[in-house]
């Protein structure tokens, strides 16, 4: 205001429910979202929620997840929400614009029968259904509402209900299943005879899941649908369409055999009309009751669907000349859509893999998955042609069979994943590293396919917990995944009950008894996932919700356990992947360390949830738990030198991160973990756990540069290495693509794994300097890291408040830092040249006075050169003189070609106690160099 007056507030993002992709209420009781816009240092006093224009409440003014103020709703109704706030400051917003939602969750318990092939002749057989329904002439509104036992897709008169893609998704299909609400009203015609298809395949319901002569089909042998069309009518009547004979089976559908590991064939010539004509000899589908003890609930998680689209960046004839192999550029998950014209009864073959050796598709690491689709050409022209029930990982592609060359322009990669909105971005002065960031998104984006996976390629794709409660900050530092985990985590509670208080190595799981073992950092998901959606979306139901789970998981940890409280019994799969080893369950640090300190970890975190929801009993259960295994750790594990009895950088993160040692003793430990990884190189050291807590056991005990060394490592093992030979996802193992090209020799080489990945949470909150303080960024930690490495370096997050974002840039004096705090949130800002300090909302700079960088007295080749140097001729140098001087060196510094911003390679050189011939080798040559560093 010109007059000096405050501008209003304005209240932006109105929600209800965790999802973001559509304005639907999937319960009686959503939850109600917004945020506010309002001018730097707002602080919001209240907020009033309008029911449909009547009805007022008032809730608190963070707008975070609110309870639901109003009686519970109905289902299939219509309604209007709006909400304005109030400041502590006396100013008040106008109303915000209405949301308007419907309720679409189901009023009775489910009971519509399975609709299936009567004669099946195939394995898994997909098969395609279709129903002539009357339309009431005063039709009103419709809802089509749809499971299956498999995936399935409903058109009516040949057009789809929606965009949705292997529908409904994967759940625990023992125990639950989630149908489908679509209003589908604009798609019949009142008074009019319309046709209803429904096109149904296996999915993950007819899998096989197994190692090798194991494998099997776990759930059942053919797929099964189960819908309802509800037709609501001007005088207020309602119309069913349900599940019974009526409905008619193709026999011989254009989809001839369908899977998520095989692929799929098409028989393009046996395609008819989408509304047909009646003449052709359908016959009656199946009918089979429902299962009484499943629960069936609404959907209320972001569908899987198309997010992308991308062409070639080559295509060149296969070795053979018989096929066409194409590069699309980046390792993704989706199918391909091809530009198909053949002469009827032409056999087209795409193949799928994520490398290429020998100028061929390398297929070894997919295992018993051929990741192979067919086509069968109907020779009426040129057309499109797409799977639909099945998806792979690739970067690369081979067709086969097409009367001619295959161009750029014939084919298309479609990126398929859960449809999440995409909420944290990260940039810096060092491409490499933005790349591995990048990488990370995608690892991200393909493993979130209906429920977070351990890889999109293999005969795999498995809900691993390991896997997930190791990427799930990262992924929630890069995606909306709220609603994605929290059904997840609903499946891992039915698991879990029925494996006894063990939480499944696998969820939802397929592998039977195989995955029913109690297994240190993979069921304690139950715990850690929840704490991640606690403090990134500030999603305290969730916490509520599996309070009784995390303990149930405490309970039986605590039984596998001696009495001390070491769980050092059974099997565990332990730092999995240790890249120091050759075998992935032969980690070097102990098993029973990791699985104790996770114990205690999980207890904590039990009993902070069983606190949150009010059982205080089970609350102080969990916490006598976690100080007396806490205990017994110290008594086991710690020496009275300040070492641990397995002495290596696993096991000291852990130890740091989980707060297992007494704080008089952390700078030694912190001091002994960079100690391990001078030693070995500054490589990659640690598995899947102990990799998310390294760095920051790092840097929350003064070892930046010890940090900074193995973060911008580029030799194998480390997490910039498979950037430098060109990945464009995560591996699985650091190691999957050796140096001289070769392929890992192991049987699991995963080029899209997320877990290493973990990196990436780091790079936001440490590197970029953005973090939750508390629940859903109500308050911000602002503690950026200055690496040598970089000039520049900056995060943005949308979070649950508004945006949020860091920047840093090196000056001369320093360096500028740059933060935007949403409004109702406030931050800590912890700055290494002042004492810590808040701030409200706003855009806030200031100005980093750094000193002088300190210098060890004598650090030796070691050390002095490893962070000096970036310019190529130098690098070539320095590599040349260690060879023939330094010869036990010279593998490890040619990991360390790192330029340091700001200084001079002789100005390094003359202040470090290098031996001296190799300083004045060194030197020498610089002279000599056509183009010398700054």
């Amino acid at each position: 205001m010109t007059d000096g007056t405050p501008r209003r507030p304005v209240v932006t993002g109105l929600r209800v429910g965790r999802r973001r992709d559509v304005a639907v209420a999937a319960v009686p009781d959503p939850s109600v979202s917004w945020t506010v816009e309002a001018e730097p240092g707002w602080v919001g006093a209240r907020a009033v929620v309008r029911l449909d224009g009547v009805e007022e409440r008032e809730l608190g003014p963070h707008g975070v997840l609110e309870r639901w103020p109003f009686a519970p709703l109905a289902p299939g109704s219509e309604h209007r929400l709006d909400v304005r706030v109030d400041g502590v400051d006396g100013t008040a917003s106008e109303w915000s614009p209405p949301l308007r939602f419907v309720t679409r969750f189901l009023d009775a318990p489910w009971s519509e029968p399975f609709l299936a092939h009567p004669a099946p002749t195939r394995e898994a057989g997909p098969f395609v259904l279709r129903r002539v329904v009357t339309v009431p002439a005063d039709l009103v509104s419709a809802t089509l509402w749809s499971t299956s036992h498999g995936v399935h897709q409903v058109s009516i008169n040949g057009v789809d209900v929606d965009d949705h893609v292997l529908k409904p998704g994967w759940t625990s299909y023992r125990d639950r299943l989630t149908v489908t609400g679509t209003e589908v009203g604009a798609l019949l015609t009142p008074g009019a005879e319309d046709v209803v298809t429904v096109r149904v395949a296996g999915g993950w319901f007819t899998e096989r899941y197994g190692f090798g002569e194991t494998a099997r089909r776990h759930y059942g042998e053919q797929p099964a649908v189960s819908l309802r069309l509800e037709l609501r009518c001007a005088d207020g009547r309602m119309v069913r369409v349900g599940g019974d004979g009526a409905w008619l089976v193709d026999p011989a559908p254009a989809l001839v055999q369908s899977g998520l590991y095989a692929g799929e064939t098409w028989d393009l010539r046996l395609e008819v009309d989408g509304r047909g004509d009646g003449s052709e000899p359908w016959l009656a589908a199946a009918v089979h009751p429902f299962p009484a003890d499943v629960q069936v609930q609404a959907a209320d998680v972001e569908p899987v669907r198309v997010v992308d689209e991308r062409a070639p960046v080559a295509v060149w004839p296969n070795p053979d000349g018989t096929g066409t192999i194409i590069d699309f550029g980046q390792n993704l998950v989706g199918r391909l859509r091809l530009r198909l014209d053949a002469p009827a009864g032409t056999e087209v073959i795409l193949r799928h893999a994520e490398l290429l050796q020998d100028g061929e598709l390398y297929t070894r690491s997919l295992r018993a998955a051929s990741a192979t689709d067919r086509f069968v050409a109907d020779g009426r022209g040129p057309r499109w042609v797409e799977p639909e029930f099945t998806f792979h990982g690739f970067r690369y592609a081979e067709v086969r069979g097409v009367p001619e060359s295959v161009g750029a322009d014939d084919v298309r990669a479609v990126v398929l994943q859960s449809a999440l909105r995409r909420t944290g971005w990260f940039s810096s002065s060092d491409p490499t590293l933005d790349r591995l960031h990048e990488n990370v998104v995608w690892s991200v984006r393909g493993n979130t396919l209906a429920i977070p996976t351990d890889c999109p390629q293999r005969d795999e794709r498995l809900g691993w917990t390991g896997d997930a409660q190791v990427f799930s900050a990262a992924a929630a530092s890069l995606f909306d995944v709220d609603a994605c985990f929290a059904s997840w985590l609903d499946d891992l509670a039915l698991e879990q009950r029925a494996a006894g208080g063990v939480v499944p190595t696998v969820v939802p799981n397929p592998l039977g008894s195989f995955s029913e073992v109690a297994a240190a950092g993979w069921g304690d998901a139950v715990t850690m996932v929840p704490d991640v959606l606690r403090d990134r979306y500030g999603d305290l139901a969730v916490v509520r919700r599996h309070a009784a789970s995390m303990l149930a998981w405490v309970e039986a940890c605590a039984e596998r356990a001696d009495p001390s409280g070491l769980w050092e019994r059974g099997f565990q799969y332990g730092d999995w992947l240790d890249p120091t080893v050759s075998r992935p369950d032969k980690a070097r640090t102990d098993p029973g360390l990791v699985a104790t300190a996770f114990h205690v970890h999980s207890a904590r975190l039990a009993g902070a949830a069983l606190e949150e929801a009010g059982d205080h009993r089970g609350a102080e259960r969990a916490r006598a738990l976690a100080e007396q295994t806490s205990r017994a750790f110290r008594d086991a594990y710690l020496t009275p030198a300040g070492r641990l009895m397995s002495d290596t950088p696993t096991a000291y993160a852990l130890v740091l991160a989980f707060d297992l040692a007494p704080v008089g003793r952390r700078t030694v430990l912190a001091e002994r973990l960079a100690a391990l990884l001078r030693a070995g190189g500054h490589h990659l050291a640690t598995g899947f756990l102990g990799t998310p807590f390294v760095l920051d056991a790092l840097l929350d005990h003064g070892q930046e540069r010890a940090a900074e060394r193995l973060l911008f490592q580029t030799a194998c093992p480390s997490w910039l290495y498979p950037v430098t030979q060109g990945a464009t996802t995560v591996w699985e193992r650091p190691d999957a693509i050796r140096p001289d090209g070769s392929v890992h020799p192991s049987g699991m080489v995963s080029l899209n794994h997320c877990a290493f990945g973990a990196v990436a949470d780091v790079l936001h909150r440490r590197i970029g300097g953005l973090a939750p303080a508390a629940p859903g960024y109500r308050r911000i930690l602002v503690r950026p890291w200055f690496p040598e490495a970089l000039r520049h370096a900056s995060v943005v997050h949308e979070t649950p408040f508004g945006h949020a974002e860091v920047a840093w840039e090196r000056v001369p004096d320093g360096v500028t830092v740059c933060a935007t705090i949403p409004t109702g949130s406030s931050a800590e800002v912890r700055l290494p040249d002042r004492p810590v300090f808040d701030i409200g909302s706003g855009t806030h700079r200031w100005t980093v006075l750094l000193p002088p960088a300190e210098r060890p007295v004598a650090l030796g080749v070691d050390d002095d050169l490893a962070r000096l140097i970036d310019h190529r001729g130098v690098g070539a140098l320095v590599s040349a003189v260690l060879r023939e001087a330094e010869p036990a060196l010279a593998e490890e510094f040619d990991a360390y070609i790192r330029w340091v911003p700001g200084r001079t390679l002789r100005a390094e050189l003359a202040a470090v106690a290098a031996p001296p011939e190799v300083v004045a080798r060194i030197d020498e040559g610089l002279s000599s160099l056509a183009v010398p560093p700054r």
